[in-house]
């Protein structure tokens, strides 16, 4: 593999010049590492660029890129829609686009900033710099209007950076509405991933509220909006504040945990509670049966957005169990058991659910008391204590019925005794 200034020497000799674009610029002005970096060729042709570098792997079907050693290498383009949604556009490569023409087609200021490969100059026609240093996200051109992406990718880059959007790319990202419909599932939920994979995934939401587009691909999490609860236990407001507030707590909860399981997680959090949203307002403040609606409105939520099974599952387990892990401590002995064996056996596990409730319960501030809220550490304690070896040394019984029976009460008896002690 060529270092990348012999590449650049190699274009530069051919007349042309490399510049780094997009993310991996960004980020090194942030001061952060960057694991992605796109190229940018300028002067040249695709076919002078394979006759360069007849090693590159050449991917894509509208507009090639090739990869040289796992980093993207691309000729300056210039792109007009064609039609509505994502994919509609004219793309038109020539060796004289330059990399000003090249950045003004790109969605964000803070994204259309090049740095010469060779010189190191930082080229920065829309002020990306200086957004960077506000904290700031603004569209590049007119042309974001374009791509109905961008909206959610807007939202997205606004949770992972902690940036304020401005308000005419507000403006823009909701005359997008009507287009919205044509993206993929599989679009929206890879930016809804990536936003839920931030310290603060409430951002990704409250910048959609704020452009009115909410109700698109997330109906259900806009139907909270307004959905009033009993101040006495939410005075952060109506459910929709409480779901963010839950939300944020439970990735602060999860940040060293693996990526799959962090994420399953965090969506039950985003999940648990959105039976509120379809309570009668003349039963307001109270919710009576939203654990059970909830759980129902999940799958229709999660499929439109082409959500993973497993958290379909875990995020229905979330909506049907976390009032009563909240209430845990005031279970009966086999009430208790039978709660720990059912939430044991889902995905979302003990551990999962338990960090559900305690967000539920304590987020914003609100006093409770979170030792009441440890049916994860009572449930594994028993289950280490009184297992199937238990069982078989105790009654001399094989797997089936009645073992299962005796298994459980065997559960109830120790719960019985563990409480009494406590």
């Amino acid at each position: 593999m060529q270092d990348i200034k012999s590449i650049a020497n190699k274009i530069g000799q051919a007349g042309g010049r490399l510049y780094l674009v997009g993310g991996a610029v960004r980020d090194e002005l942030l001061g952060k590492s960057t694991h992605d970096e796109d190229y940018c060729v300028t002067g040249i042709s695709t076919e002078k660029f394979q006759e360069l570098f007849p090693e590159a792997h050449i991917r894509g079907k509208a507009f090639a890129v090739f990869d040289i050693g796992g980093k993207e290498f691309a000729m300056a383009r210039t792109e007009s829609k064609q039609g509505i949604g994502h994919k509609e556009f004219e793309i038109k490569a020539d060796p004289k686009i330059t990399i000003e023409q090249d950045l003004a087609r790109r969605d964000i200021t803070i994204n259309a900033i090049a740095k010469d490969v060779l010189t190191g100059e930082i080229i920065d026609p829309f002020k990306g710099q200086e957004d960077l240093k506000n904290k700031v996200i603004k569209a590049t051109t007119e042309h974001f209007k374009e791509d109905p992406l961008r909206v959610y990718r807007v939202a997205r880059f606004a949770a992972q950076l902690g940036f304020e959007v401005e308000k005419e790319t507000i403006n823009q990202m909701n005359q997008l509405k009507s287009e919205l419909n044509c993206l993929s599932g599989e679009r929206v939920f890879a930016e809804l991933s990536k936003a839920l994979d931030t310290d603060s995934p409430s951002i990704f939401f409250d910048v959609l509220r704020n452009a009115d587009v909410l109700d698109i691909h997330f109906k259900e999490i806009k139907d909270l909006i307004g959905a009033e609860q009993p101040p006495k236990y939410h005075p952060e407001g109506d459910a929709y504040n409480h779901t963010m507030l839950v939300l944020d707590m439970a990735a602060d909860l999860t940040k060293e945990f693996e990526q799959e399981r962090k994420l399953e997680i965090r969506f039950s959090a985003l999940v648990h509670d959105l039976g509120k949203g379809v309570t009668p307002k003349e039963q307001y403040p109270h919710h009576y049966g939203h654990e059970n609606s909830g759980a129902e409105l999940v799958g229709k939520f999660a499929n439109k957005i082409k959500t993973p099974n497993n958290w379909i599952k875990c995020g229905k387990t979330a909506c049907r169990e976390h009032m009563r892990g909240g209430i845990f401590y005031k279970m009966k002995p086999s009430t208790k058991v039978e709660f720990v064996e059912r939430v044991d056996k889902s995905l979302l596990g003990l551990d999962g659910l338990q960090i559900v409730v305690i967000c539920d319960k304590t987020s914003g501030g609100r006093e409770n008391n979170k030792d009441d809220i440890s049916f994860e550490e009572i449930g594994k304690k028993c289950f280490n204590e009184i297992n199937g070896q238990y069982i078989q040394n105790k009654y001399g019984l094989n797997p089936g019925i009645e073992f299962g029976n005796k298994l459980h009460e065997e559960r109830i008896k120790w719960m019985k005794d563990y409480l009494k002690g406590e």
